[in-house]
């Protein structure tokens, strides 16, 4: 427990009346992440507009991710310490709150230091009285070290699901299915495997743990030894990428050209499964060996790229469909390294849903990467544990057996459709998957694993006995992706 030594006796007024600069680029972060944007894609805007690079960049983003991550046990502190509910207290000044009890309780940095950096940042945005307040309640969390906070506030819990919604702040929906996944893809429980209440544990604090920067170099356009030469490492686990220790990926040349690209391996993996099935020629003679690929729902563009740099180099076609022409405008603007050296890509809007009547039976390869929930990548967009309902999962289930149908009616006999999501949750994975199987006689399910290769062209090792793969963060290190390789008869 943190003492009063720990803590600095200076009043208020006294102290300097503006935030520094990263404590202020975060604040503008959780701001933008209130009015509905995006984290991951506010924070480089942010740091640029911030003049914030080095240190300052990586101290503002663990400061504004962190906080998101962690805000549904930093608001039970915060009303704890205040006596007011969160939605009491002012948007700024709660923001401002929020980055004040990360730093005390989950950041290095001394109490004296956060508190009067935090009340300097809430003078600035939200006037002298805030700051007062501000530091009062700042005061009274810092009485408490994290682990004695979250045994204080689960005391009178019984659920043991709900102690962990608490303390690895996830909605209670989330964890149970979190739980529910695991069982469903039998990835805990087994033999040699975690016990299921370990695993869950598990999963939920790499939740809770920054991802690594992964870049993934598209094939004919660029390397990984370019990627290495430019302070990346070679990843063990996907053949075509990369991870960045430290420093801003759009200082590599390559990316800044769209010739590579940050990308997570699990995504690198599908698109290659995809690419590397075995689809039979068309004709007996094997005279027509040009394929027809689609991306279904092709949006924003990362595994399109990949899938589009392959059947470049293979000669093949791509196909991209997206449903708003603002995605389609990313679509373009992803893969314009690829459309300037020749791939020959076609990029248009439409409804996946209605793709598979419009143009039956014509593609060999479909990848439908279906709008999901995103219960897979919490580590990566960390606004979403707190977004989601657990009424999207059956509003987007319903969503994906229609797109699921389109995509097998697009597919000509002997063709592959890759079903994939960033959710492992069973409705919207294997349950997609068996109800479309179960009504339809002109499609078989295959065992994707085995395409599943490392850079090192290993498989990589198996979890579970169901023939969809599952990847996951506490076990890969890579989003929870999920992938089921169905083949028209």
């Amino acid at each position: 427990m943190r003492g009063a030594g720990h803590r600095s006796e200076q009043a208020p007024s006294a102290r300097r009346r503006t935030g520094d600069p990263a404590r202020s680029a975060a604040l503008a972060v959780l701001r933008a992440v209130d009015d509905g944007a995006y984290a991951n894609l506010e924070m480089p805007k942010v740091l640029t507009r911030h003049d914030l690079s080095g240190r300052d960049a990586a101290f503002a983003t663990e400061l504004a991710l962190g906080t998101i991550r962690r805000q549904g046990f930093y608001d039970r502190v915060i009303e704890t310490g205040s006596g007011r509910a969160p939605s009491q207290i002012d948007p700024v000044v709660l923001a401002v709150l929020r980055l004040g009890v990360h730093q005390i309780l989950s950041m290095r940095v001394p109490v004296h230091a956060a508190t009067s950096e935090t009340v300097a940042l809430a003078r600035e945005h939200a006037g002298s009285g805030a700051a007062g307040f501000v530091n009062a309640v700042l005061r009274r969390a810092g009485e408490r070290d994290r682990e004695t906070w979250i045994a204080d506030l689960t005391r009178s819990v019984d659920d043991a699901d709900e102690v962990r919604a608490v303390a690895t702040s996830h909605p209670r929906w989330v964890v149970s299915a979190l739980r529910q996944s695991l069982r469903g893809h039998r990835a805990a429980g087994g033999d040699g495997q975690a016990s299921l209440d370990d695993a869950l544990d598990a999963l939920l604090e790499a939740d809770n743990t920054p991802p690594r920067v992964s870049l993934v170099a598209r094939p004919g356009l660029a390397t990984v030894d370019e990627l290495v030469a430019s302070g990346a490492e070679a990843s063990d686990l996907s053949p075509v990428g990369a991870v960045l220790p430290f420093g801003d990926p759009a200082n590599i040349p390559a990316i800044r050209q769209t010739r590579a690209a940050v990308q997570d391996e699990g995504s690198q993996l599908l698109a290659l499964a995809l690419a590397d099935a075995d689809v039979p020629p068309r004709t007996a003679s094997g005279d027509d060996a040009r394929e027809d690929w689609l991306d279904l729902c092709a949006g924003p563009g990362g595994k399109a790229a990949l899938l589009g740099a392959v059947a470049h180099l293979r000669g093949d076609v791509l196909y991209c469909n997206e449903a708003s022409e603002h995605r389609t405008d990313l679509v373009r603007r992803t893969l314009r390294a690829l459309l300037d050296d020749g791939a020959e890509i076609y990029i248009g809007t439409g409804d996946g849903r209605d793709l598979g009547r419009e143009e039956p039976g014509t593609y060999d390869r479909v990848l439908l990467d279906a709008p999901c929930t995103g219960l897979g990548a919490l580590r990566r967009r960390p606004e979403s544990r707190w977004r989601r309902q657990p009424s999207d999962v059956a509003e987007l289930s319903a969503l994906q057996v229609e797109l699921l149908d389109s995509a097998i009616d697009a597919t000509r006999a002997g063709g592959v459709i890759g079903y994939a999501t960033c959710s492992p949750h069973p409705a919207e994975t294997l349950a997609v998957v068996a109800e479309v199987l179960g009504r339809r006689d002109d499609v078989v399910q295959e065992d994707a694993w085995p395409l599943f290769r490392d850079a090192f062209d290993e498989p990589i090792e198996r979890v579970g006995d169901l023939p969809s793969v599952q990847l996951w963060p506490h076990l890969h290190g890579t989003d929870a992706m999920f992938f089921a390789l169905l083949r028209k008869k």
